[in-house]
């Protein structure tokens, strides 16, 4: 987790505090937490190089993959055998 050390003052009306501080409520979290997490999620933060990100894709775990008669029945089964 990131050491926070910087304080940004935010005015906001009353609605969307409202709407903050019931979903905070309901996460059993705060409102500080909820705004660092649109943050994140509305600015992601970017590797800081390609080879960085090609070794976090490269050290994903593998995804399973079944064989062509298990991958052609979920074909026939999601477009009703028409495939």
């Amino acid at each position: 987790m990131a050491v926070l050390t910087q304080r940004l003052q935010l005015l906001i009306d009353e609605d969307r505090f409202a709407r903050l501080a019931q979903e905070a409520e309901r996460r059993g979290s705060s409102v500080a937490a909820l705004v660092r997490e649109a943050i994140d999620a509305t600015f992601p933060p970017s590797f800081p190089s390609r080879s960085a990100a090609a070794e976090l894709l490269l050290g994903a775990e593998p995804i399973r993959i079944g064989g062509w008669a298990e991958t052609k029945a979920e074909i026939e089964l999601m477009y009703g055998g028409d495939a």
